[in-house]
């Protein structure tokens, strides 16, 4: 059961085409695993849309239809023959995977195109940058192995994860795939998992670690985070 959702008017501002590159990709990812929001955000698209898009006499809407198809069709005709010059239509229904430490999961649709990258790390954490606009929050998939963590940290901004696979507790909860964790300065927690996860984060500025020997890598959380 998904217990973490994006808010109200987050889920409206991606309906609305305002969120950046990396926002737009968690929240799409989350809908993709909620019928909750999926139902929320079909809602708000279709009121967007009712609100942008003038009233069409039907009579004229039809005969515009009628014409495009026309075009449509003619095209069609005349492009038949250059079929095998065409090139191969890509699947944007289909789930993307991806492996890491010999294992593979199976991602939403909204990562397509984005998981070419390689992975890198430390210890039982791998981490794969994805696309961001630049200056915008800063992107990546997130790989825990069983039993690892990432050390006790609070966020000089704000910070969202998205389980998509296994489980993991902090001091706060305990979550499971699907959830949409936002964290700010106000938290300060120590995420582990017994069973290994995968999650995807989005961060517009560096943690700040605060016990042990991972606060040493505080003066270089700008070029690491």
């Amino acid at each position: 059961m998904i217990n973490y959702h994006p808010s109200h008017d987050m889920l409206l501002a991606h309906a609305s085409g305002e969120l950046e590159l990396a926002m737009a990709t968690a929240v799409s990812a989350h809908c993709e695993l909620c019928p909750q929001c999926q139902q929320t955000l079909l809602q708000m698209t279709q009121r967007q849309a009712e609100q942008v898009l003038p009233l069409v006499d039907p009579t004229v809407e039809a005969c515009e239809t009628q014409v495009q198809l026309d075009d449509m069709m003619l095209n069609i005709m005349q492009t038949s023959t250059n079929v095998d010059a065409m090139p191969e239509a890509i699947d944007f229904t289909a789930h993307c995977t991806v492996t890491v430490k010999g294992e593979q999961f199976s991602l939403p649709t909204a990562f397509k195109q984005q998981v070419e990258h390689a992975w890198n790390g430390m210890g039982k954490v791998s981490r794969m940058r994805l696309e961001a606009e630049k200056g915008a929050p800063r992107a990546s998939l997130l790989h825990i192995e069983a039993g690892g963590e990432i050390p006790e940290h609070t966020h000089q901004g704000c910070e969202i994860t998205l389980l998509l696979e296994g489980h993991f507790e902090d001091e706060y909860h305990h979550y499971g795939p699907g959830d949409f964790i936002v964290l700010n300065g106000q938290h300060q927690h120590s995420p582990r998992t017994k069973e290994g996860c995968l999650c995807y984060t989005v961060v517009d500025a560096p943690l700040h670690f605060t016990k042990g020997i991972s606060k040493l890598l505080n003066p270089i959380g700008e070029l690491i985070y």
